[in-house]
């Protein structure tokens, strides 16, 4: 019964926080989710200060959100599951829980995170997915944040060569954002899975970008940037892989196109090793 009431309390907390706060996934890990949700319930954390996540965590019908879950066709995991990706406990903000839709154990997969800009060019299309086909066909799993441009370059490359991909999602898994890749989200829920940080039927906000980032960057053993602006939300996504340890790669491109400044940013500052083919990028990851 324990057991059972640390999991709807974790459900609890999970739809009430906001994912990415390392004030709260400390509290969490420290005391774990039922007695973190009790004394929020009794209010022994600061009235005032956490007034809105007091009268929030009081209005919850755990019930029902595990209803929309089976709904959804999603299962909800926390750090205790079984089938949890222990990769995210390197996470400075381990999430309290994550939806997931499809095969859970493609999680835990050996994988490589490939992002980039929303704005291709079609080399940069023919990269991202030569890549995901190429580390596909090395029995590795391809994850990738569901958006348009290089992220669905990268799911659709897995797929075709009959691969696993993950789509790291900024709003609720039966959500389809961008609404054009609902196709695609199908697809990869049969082959792999969804995974979301927030409850389905959430829309997805500016914020829940940069943090699902570091989810992206937390389930994969490295990360390939293909194309990216100057200032780009792949880069972001290629700093928060550095900060746990784990490799980078960015894929070079020619000087005069803005698409490829982000990746020379890259490299110019050594935040990322050059790689020109499947064959550099898998022989780097595996002699670190």
């Amino acid at each position: 019964m324990k057991k059972e009431a640390q999991h709807r309390a974790h459900l609890a907390l999970f739809s009430v926080i906001e994912g990415g706060q390392v004030y709260w996934s400390n509290e969490v890990r420290e005391f774990g989710a039922l007695d973190v949700y009790e004394r929020l319930l009794n209010e022994t954390y600061d009235p005032k200060k956490f007034n809105i996540l007091i009268n929030r965590a009081k209005s919850v019908d755990i019930d029902r959100l595990e209803a929309l879950l089976e709904k959804s066709g999603a299962v909800f995991l926390t750090p205790h599951s079984t089938d949890w990706p222990v990769a995210l406990n390197d996470l400075n903000a381990i999430p309290i829980g994550l939806v997931v839709k499809g095969d859970v154990s493609a999680l835990s997969d050996r994988s490589l995170a490939i992002v980039g800009t929303r704005n291709p060019t079609a080399y940069g299309i023919r990269i991202a997915g030569d890549f995901a086909a190429g580390f596909v066909d090395r029995e590795w799993s391809i994850v990738s944040g569901g958006a348009y441009g290089i992220d669905s370059a990268a799911h659709k490359g897995a797929l075709i060569a009959e691969g696993r991909t993950i789509a790291v999602l900024a709003a609720g898994i039966d959500v389809a954002y961008p609404a054009g890749n609902a196709r695609l989200f199908a697809e990869i829920a049969e082959n792999g899975a969804l995974v979301s940080e927030v409850l389905p039927g959430a829309h997805a906000i500016p914020s829940r970008f940069l943090t699902r980032n570091r989810l992206i960057a937390g389930l994969a053993q490295a990360t390939l940037v293909v194309e990216a602006a100057f200032r780009s939300g792949s880069l972001r996504t290629a700093r928060d892989a550095a900060e746990l340890m784990r490799p980078v790669m960015a894929i070079p491109g020619p000087i005069t196109t803005p698409t490829s400044e982000g990746c020379h940013r890259l490299i110019g500052e050594r935040a990322a090793e050059i790689v020109t083919s499947v064959a550099d990028a898998v022989e780097l990851i595996t002699s670190l």
